[in-house]
């Protein structure tokens, strides 16, 4: 049987993945599928039509109107979902709690979308975990964003000129982000403290020769997320890191609650007391922001404190971005596709956990709720 599986050129702005990669579309042709590239799908990331060797290049009319599966990386244009035929697959990053009308019209076209930020973080699915592949770049690059940001060093330096102390960096959110962003910081020669709400995470952050910072009190919740804070413990948290705050150079925020809006864990009192020339990057600007003054998208200075809120910063390290997301996609397919062609095992966790819309119905409850909320 014939399937074939579509990859469409990104039309978010400043989006410069490619959801599949030629190493991985040849892994897929090599076992007899028909792969659709749409023309400069990867010109983001540098990779040419002609590296898609055996794929054919089409346009996006084509692309989206043939396809069994298009991959993409965030959700498409509503006019291409229509374009896509009733039954078709749709894989990929779809922000479904965020895209709600998006999301209503691929149920009325019918066809079976899967969030891949919805795959349940269980020890078989790690291969297909996309959060983790995406925040792992996020982390780094936000890092390395903080160091050119900050007016001062890194590293101790031992110069003719005297001793350079190295710089004070707090990571908050000790997820896979922040672990990269701790590891990085050290791998510069920073200072590093890191906080989390989730005492699990004291181990990881020590091992990566990091001081942890954290509260007495047991916040873990289901998926290795945590949970939101009381109004107490919100106010110890703010007691407790306040200090911490004001004595940092530069903060890297990562916290975030799936689905819901970020906490604001750094206050505007804390960014008042903060030393002018410090720097704070919230990772979490997207959904909120941890600070109570980030504006998405932008780089502000409050007070002499430089605060930016990036957006989609994966895109920002496109190449290998791209590349570790590929694979996710290519792992995930391998529970779609089969010899008697496309099967969805409804007693396998991780298809069942992923899944948004099917035969016209949107499936998970908390964001059909929101959707039909948002309709009265």
């Amino acid at each position: 049987m014939s399937i074939t599986l579509a990859v469409p050129k990104e039309t978010a702005a400043d989006e410069k993945r490619v959801s599949i990669v030629p190493a991985v579309a040849q892994r897929w042709i090599q076992q007899g599928y028909d792969v659709c590239v749409e023309q400069d799908a990867g010109a983001g990331c540098f990779i040419d039509d002609q590296a898609y060797d055996g794929a054919r290049v089409v346009g996006r009319d084509e692309l989206f109107g043939t396809a069994d599966i298009v991959f993409s990386v965030q959700i498409p244009y509503i006019k291409d979902i229509q374009r896509m035929r009733a039954g078709s697959l749709l894989v990929g990053l779809l922000s479904p709690h965020s895209n709600t009308k998006i999301i209503k019209i691929l149920a009325e076209q019918r066809i079976t979308s899967f969030a891949m930020e919805l795959i349940p973080r269980i020890s078989r699915a790690q291969a297909m975990d996309a959060l983790s592949s995406q925040a792992t770049a996020a982390g780094y690059a936000a890092t390395i964003i903080a160091a050119g940001l900050s007016q001062r060093f890194f590293p101790m330096l031992t110069t003719a000129a005297g001793t350079i102390r190295p710089a004070k960096v707090l990571i908050i959110g000790a997820g896979v982000a922040g672990l990269q962003a701790i590891a990085t910081a050290r791998r510069l020669g920073a200072i590093v403290e890191a906080y989390d709400v989730r005492s699990a995470t004291r181990e990881q952050v020590q091992s990566l020769g990091a001081r942890f910072v954290g509260l007495p009190v047991a916040a873990e919740s289901s998926g290795g997320y945590a949970r939101e804070l009381t109004e107490d413990e919100k106010q110890q948290q703010q007691s407790m890191l306040s200090a911490h705050v004001a004595a940092a150079d530069v903060v890297i925020t990562t916290a975030a609650i799936p689905g819901r809006q970020a906490p604001v864990i750094i206050t505007s009192d804390m960014v008042d007391n903060m030393h002018s020339g410090a720097v704070i990057v919230d990772l979490a600007a997207e959904t909120g922001g941890n600070c109570a003054y980030t504006q998405v998208g932008k780089r502000i200075k409050q007070g002499g404190v430089i605060i930016y809120g990036p957006k989609n910063l994966p895109s920002c390290l496109a190449e290998h971005a791209s590349d570790m997301y590929a694979r996710n996609l290519f792992n995930f397919s391998e529970l779609l596709i089969h010899e008697s062609g496309i099967s969805l095992d409804w007693e396998d966790e991780i298809i069942a956990g992923s899944i948004v819309t099917h035969e016209g119905k949107i499936i998970p409850e908390a964001i059909r709720a929101q959707i039909e909320g948002n309709a009265s």
